[in-house]
C-alpha cells in the first residue's frame, strides 16, 4: 500500500493477510469525513470478502492503523467535495462508500457538481453504488423517508417537518408531550432532543436548527481536526427540524447491504447499552422480526438502493411491534459483524459486484451478545457486558486496537464534557451514568 498525495507522503506496505494480493477484484473506494472507530472495522471486513480497497479520510483516521488498505487519498476537510471528486478520479473504483453522513452529503454534492467528460461515469458511480439521484431527495429528509415508509405500509411514528415555531405549537398539541425532534443530516445522536414541554421544545428547535456554535467548531478543527464545519458555519447553515411521535420502547438497529433493489444481507439487534443518551449502541443482542425484514425489503426495492444502509427502529412495548423511525444511507457500526449464512454483509456485496456465488465467513461468534470494541469499553471499563458478551477487538489488528484505546481517551474526556454542558446548558442531552 502506499498514501497518495503530498500532503501525506508514500508508505509502502502490504495486505497483513498472508494472501497474493488480487489486482483484478473489485476495487471499492471508502470516502470519510471523521475520524470512525467503526470504519477501518467494516474495511477490514470489506478486505477478507475480497474487494481491493482504497480510502479518502483526514489524517490520522484510524484506517491508517490497519494492513488492508492499498491507498489512501489525500483529504482536505475544508474541501471535501474536492477531495472526494479527486480520489475518484484517480482511483477509479468500482463502488464508492460513504463512511459517515457528512461524507453521504458531500457525494451527493460530487453527483450535483459533476462536470465535463467525466460527469457522467461519475454519476453512474455514485448511483451504481447507493441508488438512483431520485432517492438523494428522499433519503436526506427524515419525514419523506416516514411518508415513503407510511405508504408502503411500514409502521412508522407520524413525522412532521417544524420550519418555526407556529409549526412547532401545533405539533405539540396534535402529538402530545413528551415527542422527540429530531434535525436532518446529523448523526450518533447529536441532532436528537426529547422535549417534554413546549419550552424546551423550543430549546430544542433554536438549538439544532441553528449552525454549530463556535465553541464546538473549535473543538471540531482542533481536537477532532474535523475543518468541514468551518464554512457551513461562517454560512449560517443550519438544518431541517423534524417532530416525530415518541414510541414508547426499546431501540433496535439493523444494517443490510443492498443491490439494484434487492436486499443481499442484513443484520438485527436490540440495542442493550449506548455509550450515551441517544447515542449509538455499544453492547446489541442479536434478534429477528420478520415484520422489520419486511419493512427493510420494501423501502430497499421502493428506492432501488444500492451499497450498505442502516435502519433504526422502535420496538413498542407490550405489542412487540416494530416501527422505523430512520433510515441512513451509509454504513453503520455493525456492517463488519459476520454472524453466518445471510447476515455476511460485506462478502453478500463482493458476490453481486463480482458476480460470483456467496462465499460467507464463519460466524465469528455463538453469543448473541455483542460488546463492541472500545465503545464499551469506554463507556464503562468495569462492564459486566465485558466478559459476559463477546467483545468484537481486532485481535489480528494489534495497531488499531492502540489507536483505539487512544482515541478513546479523548471521547472520554469530551464525554465528560457533556456532562458539565449539560447543568449549563439544559437543552443538552447528557450521557447515562
Amino acid at each position: 500500500m502506499y498514501i497518495s498525495g503530498s500532503a501525506q507522503g508514500e508508505v509502502p506496505t502490504n495486505n497483513g493477510q498472508g494472501t497474493k494480493e488480487n489486482l483484478l477484484a473489485p476495487k471499492i473506494l471508502i470516502a470519510t469525513t471523521v475520524r470512525w472507530f467503526p470504519t477501518p472495522r467494516l474495511v477490514m471486513a470489506l478486505a477478507r470478502a475480497g474487494f481491493y480497497v482504497e480510502a479518502v479520510c483526514p489524517r490520522k483516521h484510524p484506517l491508517q492503523k490497519t494492513s488492508v488498505i492499498h491507498k489512501i487519498h489525500s483529504y482536505d476537510g475544508f474541501v471535501p467535495t474536492v477531495s472526494f471528486s479527486d480520489a475518484i478520479a484517480a482511483s477509479a473504483p468500482d463502488l464508492v462508500v460513504p463512511g459517515d453522513e457528512y461524507a453521504v452529503q458531500c457525494l451527493r454534492k460530487v453527483y450535483d457538481r459533476a462536470a465535463g467528460d467525466t460527469a457522467e461515469p461519475i454519476r453512474r458511480l455514485i448511483e451504481k453504488s447507493l441508488g438512483p439521484s431520485e432517492s438523494f431527495r428522499i433519503l436526506a429528509s427524515r419525514t419523506a423517508v416516514m411518508q415513503l415508509a407510511r405508504e408502503e405500509s411500514i409502521r412508522v411514528p407520524r413525522t412532521e417537518v417544524i420550519r418555526n415555531v407556529s409549526d412547532l405549537r401545533r405539533c405539540s398539541e396534535e402529538f402530545l408531550f413528551p415527542f422527540v425532534l429530531k434535525a436532518d443530516g446529523t448523526s450518533s445522536g447529536e441532532g436528537v432532543r426529547i422535549v417534554r414541554t413546549i419550552e424546551e421544545a423550543k430549546r430544542g428547535f433554536r438549538t439544532l436548527r441553528a449552525p454549530l456554535s463556535a465553541v464546538r467548531v473549535v473543538k471540531r478543527v482542533l481536537v477532532d481536526q474535523e475543518r468541514e464545519f468551518v464554512l457551513p458555519t461562517l454560512l449560517r447553515q443550519g438544518h431541517q427540524v423534524n417532530a416525530q411521535e415518541l414510541v414508547d420502547g426499546t431501540d433496535a438497529t439493523s444494517m443490510a447491504a443492498c443491490w439494484r433493489g434487492d436486499v443481499l444481507a442484513r443484520i438485527h439487534f436490540e440495542v442493550v447499552k449506548k455509550q450515551y443518551k441517544n447515542g449509538p449502541a455499544s453492547v446489541m443482542r442479536r434478534m429477528e422480526l420478520p415484520e422489520m425484514d419486511l419493512a427493510i425489503s420494501r423501502v430497499v426495492k421502493r428506492l432501488n438502493l444500492s451499497g450498505f444502509h442502516g435502519f433504526d427502529f422502535l420496538i413498542e412495548k407490550g405489542s412487540g411491534n416494530p416501527f422505523l423511525v430512520e433510515v441512513n444511507p451509509r454504513p453503520t457500526q455493525v456492517g463488519h459483524l459476520t454472524l453466518g449464512a445471510g447476515r455476511d454483509l460485506p462478502a453478500a456485496l463482493y458476490a453481486a459486484v463480482a458476480n460470483t456465488p456467496v462465499a460467507e465467513a464463519p460466524p465469528i461468534t455463538q453469543n448473541d451478545t455483542i460488546a463492541l470494541f472500545p465503545q464499551e469499553w469506554v463507556r464503562n471499563p468495569s462492564s459486566m457486558f465485558l466478559r459476559s458478551a463477546y467483545h468484537d477487538i481486532p485481535w489480528e489488528e494489534p495497531e488499531l486496537i492502540r489507536a483505539g484505546t487512544r482515541q478513546s481517551r479523548g471521547w472520554g474526556f469530551w464525554s465528560r464534557g457533556r456532562k458539565w454542558a449539560t447543568l449549563l446548558l439544559p437543552d443538552r442531552d447528557s450521557n447515562e451514568p
